[in-house]
């Protein structure tokens, strides 16, 4: 049975005190020390102070400043470009262009279509078309407007419904497109049919459908993105970096510049913010790489806020018609949804996107019928790409807002019509055969009931003020890599000490989320050592083994898993070691409060210390190695491999709102947000983390949407893009809910993404639980729902 604490006044929390311990040897239950306990994170100290070291901070000698020319065009030829005044401009050391670099690149292997500089044309406005290095930052900016580009314009592809027309070969904006229609600019189509659509929909009691319509979004980080390369005196390049996969940017560099990865050292610096927009190898950081090759001299570029926003890589925009089926008791038969995704320019994570919009709205409900057309086309806009929630944030706004749909014509609460059809623990979704090893939403969704007094609310309260609910899945990391290799997902290296001292090798990138500290309190309660041993460094890959990086929730279960590893061979290795010490041969030995016990006879016993001198007098140094590779899981159709994923989480949000229905203006009251973690393994990192997602999502639910006329982004801004302040956000209610999953590391599974979400269907319902209309486009900005509301008065007044 799920565990389920939480924040909050009135909350009944429990503090789970037991989990699963799968170590050989060991009891099935052993008290945790470390695991579950509330503690700062390992960079909290820095980044409070101002300490904390980000790119543009650093500085070289000799380092040089990069400033770069965009597109002012949304699609042209290149006629010309002559870089000529700015070469001649004092103080000027090189200017690049895409003819400086061959070489495509892009995340996906199948989607390697971005170059470090436009070449023969550009396909948006803001595309990278030149750059500078300069002596000053004012010299590069002023030499940036002396290289003329000479454009001819060619037809626009705006509106993503223009993209999926035939068009001549010179209109295409790649030449790569989806085979099943090779003369559009259709980057990815997905048609997936289980099941019997048609005779779910006829033998149906409700049939809610609606079309919907969302904006694309930005990330919003603070940080802005900025990089700085040089090549040492080995010749070999160094990149400083704010990468969320340092992996993927090594790889493109590697291509880009034609050198062997070897050639290469990237340096993660710290992270001011990423949500997936950090995640994708970028044109700046192939950039500064060949200006610093050019020049033998260290070159920096620090982007201002709009060019931040022109890099793109947010949440797709997206237009979606979507149909759900139930029967009279309720039970969902199918679900029917086309869809056309919103790209932009590039590829980026796109093809993973087109199938993560299908396959991920079908959770956390069993439906025995499901149809899926989805379309993801390129356009002339910044690029679209992952952000936190990649996949399921939008199509989770219709399905949720269709359900409460068909609750309210079929007369049940919509909290009991959700319950009537969750998921199970140990089991298989149908078709797709993804595995439920571990399921806390029905539990979740109690307690968020309890807590917010719904049932004495929904449906009671004064006109203007309403509540509504919002459930969703997401994914703990991606079954298969998106390089797929047989080599591990997540590898972990430890070196201990003389003195005791424990070193922790990952390429796991903390971006804020904590992952350090989860790594060293997973080595610190395998040895039974307190957290002031444990030392991570993630930031390098020279010295750090291979990881994929932190996007799709999977640092905390498949790094986790490795650090977990790698700390159980060094434990055995000790356990060794105070077995000669003590005399007790064959006996096992628990590690507690920097001890090593015997677990027969507690009062036989050594210190960490004492064991650790030992196992190093006999074997040398102690240097272990862990990694993670998912199990064999999934179906065998084309596609079965997108959204599989060791362990799934769930959450359940409930919303309270109030309604002005003279403006249309939303007051977000308080949220109560349970979330099945698995296993909280620092309690303080998962309300955090579930408190941030509840703020990121009533962003997009309410205000920020990306703005365009002729192709030019209106609001690249933080003034003009309403990101939500701290005095917008409501009460939030962080509802830990613990299912412990058997496969992730001490039960734990993801919690920095599934909670984002559930928000946006929960204000959606509550809207109309408040007022009686119902939201199809996001963001519900005020001038929508007023538009909504006086559009449902005159259909009453007419009837």
């Amino acid at each position: 049975m799920p565990i389920v604490s939480g924040s909050g006044e009135t909350s009944n929390t429990h503090q789970l005190n037991k989990g699963v311990w799968t170590d050989t040897g060991a009891p099935a239950e052993a008290p945790f020390n470390i695991i579950g306990k509330r503690m700062p994170l390992k960079d909290a100290y820095r980044k409070v102070t101002g300490e904390g070291v980000y790119t543009d901070d650093m500085k070289f000698p000799g380092m040089l400043h990069c400033r770069i020319l965009h597109a002012t065009q949304p699609h042209a030829k290149i006629i010309s470009i002559d870089t000529s005044k700015a070469l001649a401009l004092p103080g000027v050391r090189a200017v690049v262009t895409g003819e400086d670099a061959e070489n495509r690149f892009g995340v996906l292997p199948v989607s390697q279509d971005e170059s470090a500089m436009a070449r023969e044309k550009v396909i948006y406005n803001g595309e990278p078309v030149a750059a500078v290095a300069a002596d000053t930052e004012e010299i590069a900016a002023e030499a940036i407007w002396l290289i003329d580009v000479k454009y001819e314009p060619l037809q626009e592809f705006l509106k993503p419904r223009d993209s999926l027309k035939d068009v001549d070969p010179e209109l295409q904006l790649h030449d790569k497109v989806d085979k099943k229609h090779p003369a559009t600019n259709i980057h990815k189509a997905v048609d997936q049919e289980f099941g019997n659509v048609e005779d779910a929909f006829k033998a149906a009691a409700s049939m809610p459908s609606a079309q919907f319509k969302f904006e694309g979004i930005s990330h919003g980080f603070t940080e802005p993105h900025s990089v700085l390369a040089h090549w040492d005196a080995d010749d070999r390049l160094q990149l400083y970096t704010p990468q969320q996969v340092p992996h993927y940017t090594h790889r493109a560099l590697a291509k880009v510049l034609q050198l062997p990865m070897h050639q290469i050292q990237v340096i993660r610096t710290m992270v001011g913010g990423g949500f997936g927009g950090k995640s994708d190898p970028f044109q700046h950081e192939m950039i500064v790489a060949l200006l610093s090759k050019k020049t033998r001299r260290p070159v920096k570029v620090t982007m201002d806020r709009e060019e931040t926003f022109l890099t793109g890589r947010g949440r797709h925009p997206t237009e979606s018609k979507v149909a759900m089926a139930f029967d009279k008791e309720g039970k969902l038969l199918a679900l029917d949804s086309d869809v056309i995704i919103d790209g932009g320019a590039y590829g980026s994570f796109g093809v993973v996107s087109a199938y993560y919009n299908g396959v991920l709205s079908n959770g956390p409900y069993r439906i025995p019928a499901f149809r899926y057309h989805g379309k993801r086309v390129y356009s002339n806009r910044i690029p679209s790409g992952a952000m936190r929630g990649h996949g399921s944030v939008n199509p989770r706004y219709c399905t949720e807002t269709l359900v409460d749909m068909a609750a309210v014509e079929l007369g049940i609460d919509p909290c009991e019509l959700r319950l009537r059809n969750f998921l199970e623990s140990n089991t298989l979704t149908p078709f797709h055969k993804f595995r439920i090893t571990s399921n806390g939403i029905r539990e979740g969704l109690a307690e968020a009931m309890k807590r917010s007094d719904w049932k004495n609310k929904y449906g009671k309260l004064p006109y203007g003020h309403g509540i509504g609910v919002g459930c969703a899945w997401y994914i703990s990391g991606s079954a298969l890599p998106i390089h797929w290799n047989k080599l591990p997902q997540s590898t972990v290296h430890l070196k201990i000490d003389m003195d005791g001292g424990i070193t922790v090798h990952s390429l796991a990138a903390d971006i804020g989320q904590g992952s350090d500290t989860m790594l060293a309190q997973c080595v610190a309660e395998v040895l039974g050592v307190n957290m002031g041993r444990i030392h991570v460094k993630s930031t390098t890959t020279d010295t750090a083994p291979i990881d994929l990086g932190s996007y799709s929730s999977r640092v905390t279960f498949m790094a986790g898993n490795a650090a977990r590893a790698a700390a159980e061979e060094v434990r055995h290795q000790l356990m060794a070691a105070a077995a000669r010490l003590t005399g007790q041969r064959g006996e096992y030995f628990d590690f507690l409060n920097e001890e090593v016990v015997c677990r027969t006879k507690p009062d036989v016993k050594v210190g960490f210390m004492e064991a650790l001198h030992e196992a190093q007098a006999d074997i040398g140094a102690l240097i272990a190695s862990g990694s993670y590779q998912s199990p064999p899981l999934g179906s065998t159709f084309k596609g079965s491999n997108a959204g599989l994923s060791p362990s799934y989480s769930f959450s359940a949000f409930i919303a309270e709102v109030k309604v002005d229905p003279e403006t249309g203006f939303v007051q977000p009251l308080k949220v109560w947000a349970a979330h099945d973690c698995g296993k909280a393994l620092n309690p303080l990192s998962v309300e955090g983390q579930i408190e941030g997602s509840v703020h990121m999502g009533l962003g997009q639910a309410l205000t920020e949407g990306l703005r365009y006329r002729n192709g030019q982004l209106l609001n690249s801004n933080f003034l003009d893009y309403k990101i939500p302040t701290p005095f917008d956000s409501p009460d939030i209610e962080a509802i830990i809910v613990e299912s412990h999953d058997p496969e992730g590391p001490f039960g734990a599974k993801e919690c920095g993404e599934g909670a984002l979400a559930p928000v946006i269907p929960a204000i959606g319902n509550a809207i109309y639980d408040a007022v009686g209309v119902r939201m199809f486009e996001v963001p519900m900005t005020p001038d929508k729902i007023l538009k909504a509301i006086e559009k449902k008065a005159r259909e009453e007044a007419n009837s």
